[in-house]
């Protein structure tokens, strides 16, 4: 029994079917991705979607889709679906579908009379192809199967539309064709396993909408090239792969490697399974140096992001040296920025003033996983250089103030994880004080005090925690309010009084700079006003501009994206700020949190986590299909509950 699994009805069921995604990837941040019936309805969804770095280096929809006939008896009976202009769907393949799953590999199970087609797809790890495997399970006679591919030959964030300029050529290759319509493009390669004949049959087709960018306020509506389709003759037992790339292959190993590859994935049998899964997706290659990309489909790799996923997708499964091999290119280039250089890595925001404070944090996950002493010979000079970095100035954007704590300028742009923007300026202006930010402040000078007690550096751990003492002072006088919970900043001139999520991270962290009732009077806050089945709200019900729902054009998700929506990562340090204070008597509590994650692997984007959630019932999933840092605490959430489990 598949843990991943739809029935017929549930796929029939258009109103169902059409949000639940499919997600699959490259370690080049290359990806194939539709619904579970094959429609799309996002302009990111596409069969074959890659980096063109000729162009721009940006992921471009090159295959959109690609349908199914079957033809029988000289009636032809198409298995694909495509919604049109007007709310019109054609050719209502869907109807035929008996059943997805995905343990391994997306399986799509289609019944057409006496004709048993199962389909399933896979994108090769460490080339950008995509394979589909088609098998004839059962017919009573010979069977035609015609497979017309849809092109697209653009940017995955623009439309395309019928133009002259899109040329038609083609050429024979073995087993199939290959055809660019622009000449900037790489030709694309399309291939399959049994002989075949290509033909040739342009068209456009015209009006194909994606509600998922109306509904956001974009453009939905563009045309699809059709250069032909691909008829191949078939009986019972025959398996043919159909396979998608930049390069030219043997049609006679497409079989092999298909089977290779669906050899080294594991069952997505269970939640832990399909979200370890999920971790591996964001893994990403780029001329020799490893990366976390922050999430699909529309997301680079993140400095943030990096640091804070990184333990959660590494550590908490047991992958330690995914965690040394992507860390190496981070601290490469965060010493870069620390020495004023061009940056040679292809990491972005290094410049955010937590990010330096987060690379602390994740060296200290790994020294909760390797020990002390582990982590003092791997990674202790590079804390020792954050923190004189830090203390000396010379950061851009931190200046630590005569009271220990530290302070950064927010109201131009943003410089928080809270990074949404209107008319130019940031929608949630955290400036001077940060809480999350002086939160880590703290933890690392105790962090760093403890490493240097492991060196035995006397003078080094006494400066950090007379450091500490001071920053801890400071942090109460400043943050903590008479009603018991953390501002979310505070600057000279502005006062505000909004409950924010962002308290968490006083008390999750290692190292608090609350005592222990500052520390429950937070968790009470934040249980009792922002606390959902989907993480923490980014702004309580009871303070003004509470805006829950991210729905409708740019402008009004921009105001909502962190005024109230619900984000998964902040649920992680939530449960672990549980756990922390009230250690087993809060472990049913946080066990019963877990469901509400659970409930994920079949609802949005199959197998993986979505960006954010609507703050309100029935809080629906958002934004990106798969976010890192959401993945990566459920996880590490999953890992702590098991240590206190035992």
């Amino acid at each position: 029994m598949s843990y991943l699994k739809f029935e017929r009805a549930l796929m029939t069921n258009l109103q169902e079917s059409l949000r639940k995604e499919v997600l699959r990837t490259s370690r080049s941040g290359a990806y194939s991705s539709s619904t579970v019936v094959d429609c799309n309805t996002r302009k990111y969804h596409g069969l074959l979607v890659v980096p063109v770095p000729g162009i721009d280096g940006e992921n471009h929809v090159l295959l959109s889709s690609l349908d199914v006939s079957v033809v029988q008896h000289g009636a032809e009976f198409n298995l694909g679906l495509h919604l049109y202009q007007g709310g019109v769907c054609s050719p209502n393949g869907h109807k035929y579908i008996r059943e997805f799953s995905c343990d391994k590999v997306p399986t799509t199970i289609y019944r057409v009379g006496g004709v048993l087609l199962r389909k399933e797809t896979i994108f090769q790890t460490y080339n950008d192809r995509v394979m589909i495997r088609y098998t004839i399970e059962d017919a009573h006679s010979p069977v035609t199967l015609r497979l017309k591919p849809f092109l697209a030959f653009r940017r995955a964030d623009s439309m395309t539309h019928e133009n002259f300029q899109a040329m038609r050529d083609y050429k024979k290759v073995s087993g199939g064709i290959s055809t660019t319509m622009y000449s900037n493009y790489p030709r694309l390669y399309m291939q399959l396993s049994k002989k075949n004949e290509f033909v040739f049959r342009p068209d456009w087709y015209k009006g194909l909408e994606y509600y998922k960018e109306a509904d956001r306020g974009y453009e939905s509506i563009e045309d699809l090239y059709v250069p032909g389709y691909f008829e191949v003759q078939c009986k019972k037992g025959d398996e043919i792969v159909f396979a998608a790339s930049l390069e030219e292959t043997k049609p006679s190993t497409l079989k092999k490697t298909f089977e290779q590859e669906v050899e080294v994935r594991k069952p997505r049998d269970n939640f832990y399974n399909a979200l370890v899964a999920a971790a591996h997706q964001f893994h990403f290659k780029k001329d020799g140096e490893r990366y976390l990309l922050a999430g699909y489909p529309w997301f680079k790799v993140r400095a943030r992001d990096t640091f804070i996923s990184l333990p959660g997708l590494t550590l908490a499964i047991d992958e330690m040296e995914y965690f040394h091999t992507v860390m190496q290119t981070a601290l490469k280039g965060l010493y870069e920025f620390m020495d004023g250089k061009p940056l040679t890595v292809d990491i972005h925001e290094i410049e955010q003033p937590d990010v330096v404070l987060w690379a602390v944090w994740a060296i200290q996950q790994y020294a909760k996983k390797a020990g002390m002493e582990q982590a003092r010979k791997e990674y202790g000079k590079v804390v020792a250089d954050i923190m004189r970095y830090i203390l000396s100035g010379r950061h851009i954007n931190l200046t630590l103030r005569e009271n220990g704590l530290l302070h950064t300028e927010g109201r131009d742009r943003p410089m928080t994880w809270m990074n949404s923007m209107a008319g130019g300026k940031p929608v949630v202006p955290r400036t001077g004080y940060v809480v999350e930010i002086n939160a880590l402040w703290y933890n690392a000078l105790r962090f760093c005090a403890e490493l240097a007690g492991v060196a035995k550096d006397t003078d080094t751990m006494t400066d950090m925690e007379e450091r500490a003492a001071l920053a801890k002072v400071s942090f109460q006088k400043v943050f903590v309010t008479e009603a018991g919970y953390l501002l979310d900043y505070v600057e000279e001139g502005i006062v505000d009084l909004n409950v924010r999520p962002n308290m968490i991270f006083a008390v999750a962290l290692d190292y608090s700079p609350l005592d222990t009732p500052q520390q429950k009077s937070v968790l009470d806050f934040c249980t009792r006003e922002l606390l959902t089945p989907k993480g923490l709200r980014t702004l309580s019900p009871k303070s003004g501009g509470y805006n829950p729902m991210y729905v409708g054009p740019q402008t009004k998700r921009d105001y909502a994206y962190h005024n109230g929506t619900a984000w998964p990562w902040l649920g992680g340090f939530y449960m672990e700020a549980s756990l922390k204070v009230f250690k087993r008597s809060r472990l049913s509590f946080v066990q019963r949190q877990m469901v509400g994650y659970e409930d994920e692997m079949m609802y949005h984007a199959t197998g993986t986590i979505s960006e954010l959630f609507d703050g309100n019932p029935p809080f629906h999933g958002r934004g990106a299909m798969a976010f890192a840092m959401n993945v990566a605490e459920v996880l590490r959430s999953m890992k702590i509950i098991d240590q206190y489990k035992e």
